[in-house]
């Protein structure tokens, strides 16, 4: 695969079954990358996992296939690129976390929940953007 093939990919969290806005939003991709000569990716968001709802993500590949949405790649098609359900790629994220506070292009910030609603309060009541403020930076 070059660098300049389309690749675009749809990315369904399974709190709910598949809507027809969301299929809406699949096919869109999935004609995009086919017109292209691209492929087009199923990627499950599962990381809210206390709103999950059992068998959501198997209804949401049958119902693709069923209305003729074929996934190039996804959690039953593996293409070389997964693991395809978010969750499964905490281990990844963290070695990159990792690698890039280790050379300086990232942070650990210790704040706490309530100290970052309270800076995001404070700056809503002075007509700013909410923003992380950077207390941990150095």
């Amino acid at each position: 695969m070059s660098d300049q093939t389309v690749r675009t990919r749809f990315a369904p969290s399974p709190t709910g079954y598949l809507h027809v806005g969301g299929l809406r939003t699949a096919l869109y991709s999935y004609l995009y990358a086919k017109q292209h000569g691209g492929q087009f990716v199923l990627r499950i968001e599962d990381t809210d996992q206390t709103r999950l709802v059992e068998g959501a993500m198997e209804q949401l590949m049958n119902s693709l296939k069923w209305t003729g949405i074929q996934y190039d790649e996804g959690p039953d098609r593996d293409g070389g690129n997964g693991p395809y359900i978010q969750s499964q790629r905490t281990e990844i994220y963290r070695r990159y976390a990792a690698q890039m506070v280790e050379n300086g292009s990232a942070y650990h910030c210790f704040c706490t929940t309530e100290e970052l609603e309270a800076m995001r309060e404070r700056q809503i009541a002075a007509g700013e953007a909410p923003r992380y403020d950077g207390t941990w930076r150095d």
